[in-house]
């Protein structure tokens, strides 16, 4: 496993990390008993990883629990991100009063009395002008040292410059991949700046793998695709052969792309098995070459008009 700074933070953090989602979630996939979600999170450590992104409505808080029961004696061993903005089963609230009884409630459940680092969990553009009560609360929380670093979970560019034109944010969670490269436009204000950035939906929500096809079909929270999406996706997909023309997997490929850049400091593919996990960890120090990454950063710009058509997430 490589390791890389999170931006100005002095953590220190490995290139493939772990993506939470899918730990205890029987809603949007088959049901994984708490037993295997154990030895995932104990085999990832293994193997290298040592950051866990989570958040209070994955699984409806069993990702958290699970991450608090597998990590109780190996809690300063890696660094846990977690969020705030969506409670489990309820809408969107970014209010202070919500604020200290939802991180409390974290903390109790990741069994630790502190968050390496609190993500906004993707706010309204609104929150990004920094004068909304909360910015004011994050700051009180990392004094009080319940979070060491906070910042917030975006998609689009425009957030990630209001954000740090405004705000005292530190680390971003960022949408990023061979589909979806608008933050891209950022990265050097990124860079000058020294945020940290974690890399979210790194394989498109599966597509990435290379097992999706035209006849896919998907239900829980994948069934947002229509038809016709899936049938564009597969073929945008099919467009990518030449990527893998060298035997290397188009899962691989696709990390290894995010990862081309400086700016990135990690990657959280979810992992809901074994092989996946060893599929992903295989990522870390595969390069890309510059000749891939140049015709990667044109591809997109080709199937979205530059950015001014971007496909649906």
């Amino acid at each position: 496993m490589h390791f890389r700074q999170l931006g100005k933070t002095g953590i220190e953090v490995s290139e493939v990390a772990f993506g939470s989602w899918q730990l205890g979630n029987n809603d949007d996939w088959n049901a994984m008993d708490d037993r295997t979600a154990h030895r995932l999170v104990h085999e990832a450590i293994d193997a290298g990883v040592n950051l866990f992104d989570t958040a209070p409505n994955y699984a409806a808080t069993n990702s958290e629990r699970l991450l608090g029961e597998a990590l109780n004696e190996r809690r300063h061993d890696v660094v846990l991100v977690s969020k705030f903005g969506h409670p489990p089963n309820a809408p969107k609230d970014f209010s202070v009063e919500r604020f200290w009884p939802s991180l409390e409630s974290t903390l109790q459940r990741l069994r630790t009395d502190y968050l390496d680092v609190l993500l906004l969990h993707n706010p309204e553009f609104d929150m990004y002008a920094g004068t909304d009560p909360l910015w004011d609360a994050l700051e009180d929380a990392r004094g009080q040292g319940k979070i060491r670093h906070y910042g917030a979970s975006l998609d689009f560019a425009r957030e990630i410059e209001a954000c740090v034109t405004n705000t005292r944010c530190t680390v971003f969670e960022i949408l990023f991949n061979i589909f979806h490269q608008d933050v891209r436009r950022t990265f050097p204000i990124v860079k000058e700046k020294g945020i940290g950035t974690i890399v979210k939906v790194p394989l498109d929500s599966g597509w990435l793998t290379g097992r999706f096809n035209a006849q896919s079909s998907f239900g829980g929270i994948r069934s947002r695709w229509s038809p016709g999406q899936i049938e564009h996706r597969a073929a945008l997909v099919a467009q990518l052969d030449w990527l893998i023309a060298d035997g290397t997997s188009l899962a691989t490929k696709a990390l290894a792309y995010t990862l081309a850049y400086e700016e990135v400091s990690c990657v959280i593919p979810g992992i809901r098995t074994l092989s996946q996990l060893a599929s992903n960890v295989q990522a870390s120090g595969h390069a890309l070459s510059d000749r891939e990454r140049v015709r990667l950063e044109r591809f997109w710009e080709d199937i979205t008009n530059n950015g001014e058509n971007p496909l649906p997430w």
